[in-house]
């Protein structure tokens, strides 16, 4: 096997773990939805939605056939990444100063009105508020936990494609 297709193979299960960590976050939320009853956000919910584009596109990515389309999957991933900062750096920024808010007025039915929300409310429907303080996980809220996590995806991908494509041309 040449040394380019063993690097885009390395790629390719990178890209799987990033979209099976994705849908373990999702699980790790529906959890505490459903069975510790922390109720999700407009901005919890825009962050699930990240969370499945990058899964989703992470996937896509790992079933291409070559450099090119691989890299058109990951550039998804990266701008879905990307999303999940905005969402969960306002998301952070709102529980860091309580008296805030994230707009449920104006984001809530923007949100409940996309398709998903409609066709899996127990997922993608809102329920709760931004301000609630749910405890703390090793120190940090959920949404920091977020905001580290696609903050992550937005360095690894590329510095991914970078390291492997730089040393497959030399």
């Amino acid at each position: 096997m040449s040394e380019l297709k063993l690097r885009l193979a390395r790629e390719r299960r990178f890209l799987v773990l990033l979209g099976l960590i994705c849908l373990a976050l999702i699980g790790g939320a529906l959890f505490m939805q459903h069975v510790l009853g922390e109720m999700p956000c407009p901005l919890c919910i825009l962050q699930r939605y990240a969370l499945l584009l990058i899964a989703v596109f992470a996937f896509l990515a790992a079933a291409m056939p070559g450099k090119r389309s691989i890299t058109l999957f990951e550039v998804l991933v990266v701008l879905s990444a990307l999303g999940g900062v905005a969402a969960a750096g306002n998301h952070a920024w709102v529980l860091a100063h309580p008296l805030s808010s994230c707009g449920v007025d104006t984001l809530q039915p923007i949100v409940d009105g996309l398709p998903l929300a409609k066709w899996l409310p127990q997922v993608f429907e809102v329920q709760g508020f931004c301000t609630t303080p749910y405890p703390p996980v090793l120190g940090l809220s959920l949404a920091q936990w977020a905001l580290l996590a696609f903050v992550l995806t937005l360095l690894l991908v590329p510095l991914g494609v970078i390291h492997n494509r730089r040393r497959a041309v030399s």
